[in-house]
């Protein structure tokens, strides 16, 4: 299915431990070879990557292309609508570092922006599914939304 457009941007949260066993190809290869998606549910994972040369620190990750519609939010069938961003770690027990928002709060300004999206439309996973606590607990949505 084509995709002229996205309205929502929608944060998540993996309830993993970052920098543990659970990481981006990880949570791939569950949503491709347990689940049987095409790929990873979200367009975007912010995780820990160690790089050779330097201590490691966080990147913006690709999943789903932005053609293709995610598998993250089945809920008011907002996985046709909504752009996935998956922040690697369980914000239900600690908030996230801050290098993480950081690269949070440019990759939603820099979505927001390519597609029109206004600030109202960035919104938590908890938002369409109140069972979740996703983005976390401890996620401090009032000063990230503050921010963009």
């Amino acid at each position: 299915m084509k995709i002229n457009w996205w309205e929502y941007i929608i944060i998540h949260h993996s309830l993993t431990k970052d920098q543990a066993v659970v990481d981006w190809p990880a949570i791939r290869r569950y949503h491709v070879d347990t689940l049987g998606w095409s790929d990873i549910g979200y367009h975007f994972g912010i995780e820990f990557v160690e790089r050779a040369a330097f201590d490691g620190g966080y990147e913006i990750l690709i999943g789903r292309q932005l053609n293709e519609i995610g598998a993250h939010c089945k809920e008011m069938g907002m996985n046709k609508y909504g752009i996935g961003v998956c922040m690697i770690g369980n914000c239900d027990f600690a908030s996230p570092p801050l290098e993480q928002m950081d690269k949070l709060t440019k990759l939603t300004k820099a979505l927001m922006d390519t597609f029109n999206i206004p600030r109202e439309n960035v919104m938590r996973h908890h938002d369409f599914a109140p069972y979740k606590t996703c983005p976390g607990i401890m996620f401090p949505w009032g000063e990230f939304k503050s921010s963009l």
